[in-house]
């Protein structure tokens, strides 16, 4: 009977911890897991994959430390993980969805607007998410985690599982890549490189 009290104390204990620390970094994750997968449904899946994890090994998060970092970490693992799987895997091809697409009268009347996704790519310029898009996994994902979503370095290290050496290495590299492909386009906006 005391094992099982324990074993409820414990249950909420954990339980307020995911609604506390957990829950509220939802937002940040979505938004990580987007800018990592860039389609909405994979997004959803990455970071429900994300608190399911963090659920089932909960134990092992220390209550009050950087529970941001813990989650991000586990998201960018689990990214890992299906981008090798899926690149192991020959392309799949919906034929459901080639035939309803060759059956449609007018595709253009059942397309519906997704307001969240307009939302989000308001936020940066289609040639900064263009520019971001084209950095390869590694250096798109120290920018992120560092410029977008404000990580130190020390964090970055180890939600990414690397040396701090080499998050500043590829975050100097990241941000060369991109201004290299973006200097036409800033140009055009009037900003001149004052350091030359």
């Amino acid at each position: 009977m005391v094992q099982t009290k324990e074993i409820t104390t414990m249950s909420s204990s954990n339980s307020n911890v995911f609604e506390e620390e957990f829950l509220p970094q939802i937002d940040a994750l979505y938004t990580f897991a987007y800018h990592l997968t860039y389609n909405e449904e994979d997004a959803n899946d990455l970071v429900q994959e994300t608190y399911l994890k963090a659920y089932r090994f909960i134990d092992s998060y220390n209550a009050g430390t950087n529970a941001k970092a813990w989650l991000f970490r586990i998201l960018k693992n689990a990214f890992i993980n299906q981008y090798r799987k899926k690149s192991k895997q020959p392309t799949q091809v919906d034929y459901e969805e080639i035939i309803n697409y060759h059956d449609e009268e007018d595709s253009s009347l059942t397309s519906y607007h997704d307001l969240r996704e307009e939302m989000f790519q308001g936020m940066m310029g289609d040639e900064v998410t263009n520019a971001i898009n084209a950095l390869p996994v590694d250096f798109r994902v120290v920018i992120l985690l560092c410029d977008v979503e404000g990580f130190t370095y020390e964090e970055i290290s180890k939600i990414v599982d690397i040396p701090i050496g080499t998050v500043r290495s590829r975050l100097h590299r990241a941000r060369n890549m991109l201004k290299e492909q973006l200097q036409t386009y800033a140009q055009s906006l009037g900003y001149k490189d004052k350091r030359k």
